[in-house]
């Protein structure tokens, strides 16, 4: 049963993840009223887009129009509008940098996740971002470079590696065991 429900979990790249931030951010757009925030959602679609590696994008688009989370709609005119449906909001909105959540597991695998990473030091805001965000969604900070969570986050915390664009500075891995296990257990009320 639970490889099923894994199976039917959707896996999404970070490529596909940012693809469905930038419709969502499309669609902030044609909801919002204040021009402040306006062209604060511009700089932010404009820097994500900068970000996104352009095959990877084409690829990206095939993956989502494959997992029906966007809609093709053909224009008079031959070229073709993408359009993000229910399902791709609901992926975009829990893939927002700002409000990302890990899910709890109903029932604890008894595994732990842990990211560990080397970041130069001229990527220091972008190490000092990881390091807040990681911490904002529960992860425990272990060591300086090391946090440890006991949930299933790969989808979150592939989507955080991107968004601060550290993939080469950051590992992730699944342990069995850890030293002072059950002080790390109390702090996430395993106990």
């Amino acid at each position: 049963m639970n490889a099923k429900r894994r199976k039917n979990k959707l896996q999404l790249k970070p490529t596909t993840q940012k693809v469905l931030l930038l419709l969502m951010g499309g669609l902030a757009l044609s909801l919002s009223a204040s021009p402040i925030l306006y062209f604060k959602i511009i700089g932010d679609i404009a820097r994500a887009w900068e970000e996104i590696n352009k095959r990877a994008l084409h690829g990206a688009i095939k993956s989502l129009y494959r997992s029906k989370l966007i809609d093709a709609k053909d224009n008079e005119d031959g070229s073709v509008t993408m359009v993000l449906n229910e399902k791709g909001k609901s992926y975009a909105v829990r893939y927002d940098i700002e409000s990302i959540k890990i899910p709890p597991m109903k029932r604890w695998d008894r595994k732990w996740r842990v990211i560990l990473f080397d970041v130069p030091e001229k990527y220091k805001k972008s190490r000092d971002a990881l390091s807040f965000t990681l911490k904002k969604i529960g992860f425990y900070k272990f060591q300086k470079s090391v946090f440890v969570h006991p949930f299933e986050c790969r989808n979150e915390i592939d989507f955080v590696i991107e968004f601060f664009t550290l993939r080469p500075y950051v590992r992730f891995m699944t342990a069995d065991h850890i030293d002072n296990e059950l002080d790390v257990k109390h702090r996430f009320g395993l106990i």
